[in-house]
């Protein structure tokens, strides 16, 4: 997961070429350049919109509107807290709360030594042991103050 290639627009070229002639290459050559880059840098909105005849409006919309795309690089750890229904019924908010004072930041920010994104997220489809979370991709289920801990600790590493 970390870390990436710095930021690069030729290497930007490559990928949108390489994928461009793929059914519906928009997601694909996204998904790319943060596999890449670890985030869309936005100069790359202009590159894909020209190379896909699209408005950099539509490629902006897409960026933003799916969660998992982010403007700037990620920390080295990324904890995902889930702030949907089920897990705000079961006490997320609490848990929330702690994790935005161990860490110092709030939800959408990186710690000062880069070492953890704190990310909101609207339903990792475990509502039935919510709260949950993901750490770095691993789904934790029944998050209580003890687990979150140790998640902050492990992501502290």
């Amino acid at each position: 997961m970390f870390p990436y290639a710095p930021w690069n627009i030729e290497t930007a070229r490559a990928i949108i070429a390489e994928k461009q002639s793929i059914p519906g290459a928009l997601l694909p050559i996204l998904h790319a350049l943060q596999e890449e880059f670890g985030y869309i840098d936005r100069e790359a909105e202009p590159l894909i919109a020209d190379i896909l005849n699209l408005s950099r409006a539509e490629i902006h919309g897409v960026v933003t509107f799916y969660h998992d795309f982010r403007h700037k690089p990620a920390g080295r750890h990324v904890l995902k807290l889930c702030r949907a229904e089920s897990c705000q019924a079961c006490g997320s908010d609490a848990l929330a709360a702690r994790a935005e004072a161990r860490l110092g930041i709030a939800f959408g920010a990186t710690t000062a030594d880069g070492a953890v994104t704190l990310e909101p997220v609207y339903c990792l489809g475990l509502c039935s042991v919510s709260p949950s979370a993901m750490l770095d991709g691993k789904v934790i289920g029944r998050l209580d103050e003890n687990k979150l801990d140790a998640l902050l600790a492990e992501a502290d590493r």
